[in-house]
């Protein structure tokens, strides 16, 4: 948002008043642009005491306990405005510099000229950044550039460097990502508190386009669609149709902050799955903002964000209030994790697809234990994995627990980025950018050695066809032993593999009659049979998969029962 989210001033405000009021002349204090940032001693946002004594001596602080309409207060709010403006003058005068300035280096391009100039890590020298797993060094990087001694301090720096004696210590980092990502369901609030600001902005005699994101935000509608016309070959049309008619108030909201907000971002609905939208499209992998190169990071309001971090974007799910803390520019506040490195080898069998290799990898990180870990991929069996199968692992991150599944940009993910319609000299700026600052992987040269919180490992070879359930994804259950599984499912004790169905009840038919017509179930009977999660949606080669079992089982005979 454009007030100034490291301004204690403005953050002081906003505890002092939960009506969110700010007069014209605040406006200007708080809205105007961002302020030199503030040295680490003022890092807790307390007053000064001189500033403290003045205010608690105004009439207005007694008032601001309870709530008052915006007229009543407006005066009040003039009289303090004053010992605001010369405590938020003090803070400005404490500003510093990035102290690590000095690191900003030029990218050159190959034919002469720059792409940009960046944060580099080499700059600094240091032999532990050689060992430190690749999603710790985009923290790093991170950590580097918004480096102001208030927000991320030296200090935080160092802590991210020296990860391998840090990170068994819990300790805390601010992380800053380069976007926020937004479904409709959470991204409609977002939008709406953005609007409420505006019109106050305009109800108090100020400029209302200085409330915007500071950060890009990316608005993905998905999440309102629904399935009512199916089966035919004027489904996906007719289902629109009823979708803008359901929404046509909340879509034309949409649309209106789609213009009237700067870096916002809104995709129409009927664009794909939000998670299949930002990584074919949303995803810049490196960001060149005005010359400054850093890579992509993402924080988004569904927890199912991790999908991008097959693209080697490193992304998670948060709640909304996070959301919309990242727009105003707040750091997040982190305990920097452990990163668990698993080894991939080997190649997946013919007829073994992604989601076999998921629930096998889901099933093996779940016994290992990876709560509020990162998950990182790496080894010789990376090169077989397209980018679509390294998706469909990052995205069931949730599943196996870890804060995300993360694959490291490589030459399988430039040749996606190429096929995604990124133009050659995007690719060639990614590719060089990463590689100055050692956050690429090229597996045709040797590698070095890093060093990971504990290890897995995976032949490829060893994945067999599989399913999970019948309640929790990583009960995993090899195709072969289906049958013989599911009828011990019947027979176990209630629990997440069991029904305690006793024997004589197993055959039981229930009849009964549907739309007029005679209906049946039994024990294993298929009720709802649909592709739905995004797991599947997002993987060209299952959905083709699927569409070829369904096209070959109709052929065979095989018929709805029941519509």
């Amino acid at each position: 948002m454009y007030m100034t989210a490291y301004s204690s001033s403005s953050s002081m405000l906003l505890r002092a008043t939960r009506t969110k009021l700010i007069s014209s002349s605040l406006s200007r204090t708080f809205l105007s642009s961002p302020p030199p940032r503030p040295t680490a001693s003022y890092r807790s946002l307390a007053f000064s005491s001189s500033a403290a004594a003045a205010f608690r001596s105004s009439s207005v602080a007694a008032r601001w306990s309870h709530w008052r309409s915006p007229l009543s207060l407006r005066s009040q709010i003039r009289a303090a405005a004053p010992v605001l403006e010369r405590f938020h003058r003090k803070l400005a005068t404490a500003a510093g510099e990035n102290p690590f300035k000095g690191n900003l280096t030029s990218l050159p391009k190959p034919g002469g000229g720059e792409f940009g100039k960046y944060y580099s890590l080499p700059s600094l020298k240091d032999p532990r950044i050689d060992r430190l797993p690749y999603s710790i060094r985009i923290l790093l990087e991170s950590a580097l550039r918004n480096c102001d001694n208030f927000q991320v301090t030296k200090e935080d720096v160092e802590k991210i460097i020296d990860w391998e004696n840090t990170a068994v210590k819990q300790v805390e980092i601010p992380f800053k990502p380069a976007r926020v990502l937004l479904q409709d369901f959470t991204g409609v609030p977002a939008v709406v508190d953005l609007a409420c600001m505006r019109d106050a902005m305009n109800r108090l005699g100020s400029d209302s386009n200085k409330i915007n994101p500071l950060v890009p935000v990316d608005l993905v509608i998905d999440h309102s669609v629904q399935v009512d016309v199916t089966r035919s070959e004027n489904a996906v049309q007719a289902n629109m149709e009823l979708e803008f008619k359901r929404n046509k108030e909340r879509f034309a909201f949409l649309k209106w902050g789609s213009t009237a907000f700067r870096n916002m971002l809104v995709v129409p609905p009927g664009s794909g799955i939000v998670h299949q939208v930002n990584l074919e499209y949303l995803g810049r992998v490196v960001f060149n903002n005005e010359g400054l190169l850093y890579p992509d990071s993402v924080v988004g309001t569904d927890s199912h964000t991790t999908m991008i971090d097959g693209l080697g974007v490193a992304g998670w799910g948060v709640g909304g209030i996070e959301a919309e803390a990242a727009m105003l520019g707040q750091p997040m506040s982190m305990v920097l994790p452990g990163v668990v490195g698993f080894k991939l080898s080997g190649k997946l069998r013919n007829g073994v697809t992604a989601t076999d290799l998921v629930l096998t990898v889901t099933q093996m990180l779940r016994k290992h234990g990876v709560v509020g870990k990162f998950v990182e991929f790496y080894g010789d069996g990376m090169g077989e994995l397209s980018l679509a199968d390294r998706a469909t692992i990052a995205n069931m991150s949730p599943e196996y627990g870890a804060t995300m599944g993360f694959f490291p940009v490589d030459h399988v993910t430039l040749q996606y980025l190429k096929l995604t319609g990124r133009s050659d000299e995007t690719v060639a700026m990614i590719e060089a950018y990463l590689r100055a600052n050692k956050m690429f992987v090229d597996y045709n040269e040797p590698q070095q050695d890093r060093a990971y919180s504990s290890y897995l490992e995976l032949n490829l070879d060893d994945v067999e066809p599989c399913i999970s359930g019948p309640k929790r994804p990583h009960d995993r259950v090899p195709l072969k032993e289906m049958k013989s599984d599911w009828r011990a499912c019947l027979d176990n004790k209630v629990g997440f593999k069991g029904f305690a169905i006793p024997k004589e009840a197993q055959g039981k038919v229930a009849k009964f009659n549907f739309h007029g017509q005679p209906a049946e179930l039994k024990h294993g009977s298929v009720v709802i049979a649909a592709i739905t999660s995004c797991t599947n949606t997002s993987n060209p080669s299952v959905m083709l998969g699927a569409g070829l079992v369904a096209k070959k089982a109709h052929d065979l005979g095989l018929q709805v029962r029941h519509q």
